[in-house]
């Protein structure tokens, strides 16, 4: 296998979908060397059956607003792989949402679900309709529409959707309620649940714990103690703020949250309060974070982001191709010493040269915020077994998790010199066992 080959022939015929193409560059550079010491892979033509999608659905979503006027929207879900267990990926609301996004992000959860070593494939989807500045009632007839045309194909042994960006547990609560109706049946096929219908107790928390978790042990590596640290940490949303109180728990000093229009700069740095002062604006108001800066006196910058500021680690928790090699240069002549990642692929591939380049501890968002979807597998187990765990025992396993994700890393990402990179190490871990799975079950 030729990872330019298969990319070039991939733009071929996927024209127009760059993101898809982006992830798929980087997995297929990480993993063909060792691709290329199996030619049993090759006669199955295995790159190019991980490559592509098992299905793609696609449909319009018709709904009504408060005032009763109609309007239309595109729904879609990608089923990428299920060689190793059920399909398992987020639904996303947000205009930008289309093929390309979705199957950059399907592909990735394949991996990153193998990477957590619980039985989940990879999937995602979502509709290029925006919860912001709709009505609950609104909200709630989108989500009944879109679940209309989707429920047929979901289930808890075939397709478990949960939340992702424009997505909480308000969306997923109307998701299910819609699915329980036309199914007639009560089971765990959404995760991201609320705890009085089969919810876990850690699941909003999880991403960002788990972020936080990953970076630790990274540290470890280094002999690196995370408290007093400077964060710089991107995003307002559930990521972002659950990233924050686990720092602030450990003694680290996060520093910045951004939303689209803009980024905060605190520099006496963001308190537990003023934390709460966040999740209040975004949960109950829907507010901008520059109400932060009017309510704190502290800096705002419209239409930035915030990597040129000075601090020790960053935490990018947004959304795709928030860092680019520019900002990556700024992150390192700052003195960033780690970058991990709670977003998907927030990094562009200009912006990972730069960051291995400097041989700063970079980890990618396949293994890094893998936290959330090891929380929804955790889920899914409890409603199987019609048991609740509690926050302790959630906890305690989302921390096994990462840490086990973080070995599998050093495992296969270790370099000559010593140095980690954990692109490569999540990337080939990730394939491995899938590739391993596809094959064991013939060609189908």
């Amino acid at each position: 296998m030729k990872a330019e080959l298969v990319l070039q022939d991939l733009k071929r015929r996927f024209p127009n979908e760059p993101e898809y193409h982006q992830a798929v560059q980087e997995v297929l550079e990480s993993i063909e060397e060792i691709y290329n010491q199996h030619p049993e892979f090759e006669k199955a033509n295995l790159i190019e059956r991980l490559c592509i999608p098992d299905r793609i659905f696609s449909f319009r979503v018709t709904w009504v607003d408060d005032k009763g006027n109609t309007h239309t929207n595109m729904g879609y879900r990608i089923q990428h792989c299920n060689a190793i267990g059920p399909y398992k990926g987020g639904l996303r609301l947000h205009a930008s949402v289309n093929p390309s996004i979705l199957k950059f992000l399907a592909f990735e959860q394949t991996f990153k679900n193998s990477l957590t070593t619980l039985p989940m494939g990879g999937a995602k989807g979502g509709s290029d309709f925006s919860p912001k500045g709709k009505s609950t009632a609104e909200i709630m007839r989108f989500c009944q529409a879109f679940m209309l045309e989707l429920w047929r194909n979901i289930g808890p042994d075939t397709d478990v959707p949960a939340g992702d960006i424009g997505v909480g547990g308000r969306e997923v609560g109307y998701f299910f309620g819609m699915y329980r109706k036309l199914a007639r049946e009560f089971t765990g096929t959404f995760t991201g649940k609320g705890l009085t219908f089969g919810g876990s107790l850690i699941r909003p928390e999880a991403t960002g714990y788990g972020n936080v978790y990953f970076l630790l042990e990274m540290l470890k590596t280094k002999n690196i103690d995370i408290k007093g640290k400077k964060c710089l940490v991107s995003g307002s949303g559930n990521v972002a703020q659950y990233t924050c109180e686990k720092l602030i728990e450990l003694g680290a000093i996060p520093v910045t949250l951004s939303d689209s229009n803009g980024y905060i700069y605190d520099p006496e740095g963001i308190t537990i309060e003023k934390l709460e002062y966040v999740k209040e604006l975004k949960e109950l108001y829907r507010g901008r974070i520059s109400e932060y800066a009017e309510t704190y006196g502290c800096k705002y910058v419209p239409s930035a982001r915030p990597w040129g500021e000075k601090g020790d680690i960053a935490l990018p928790s947004a959304t795709q191709n928030e860092i680019n090699g520019e900002d990556a240069k700024k992150l390192v002549a700052n003195g960033v010493i780690a970058v991990s990642e709670g977003a998907n692929m927030p990094s562009t591939p200009e912006a990972i040269e730069v960051f291995q380049q400097a041989k700063l501890l970079y980890a990618p968002g396949k293994a890094a915020n893998a936290g959330g979807v090891s929380v929804s597998g955790l889920e899914m187990t409890q409603n199987s077994e019609r048991i609740s765990w509690s926050a302790e025992e959630v906890d305690k396993k989302l921390k096994w998790i990462m840490q086990n994700i973080h070995e599998n890393c050093v495992k296969y990402g270790t370099e000559k010199d010593g140095y980690v990179n954990y692109v490569k190490g999540a990337n080939i871990a990730g394939f491995m066992k899938v590739a391993k799975a596809v094959m064991a079950q013939g060609i189908v």
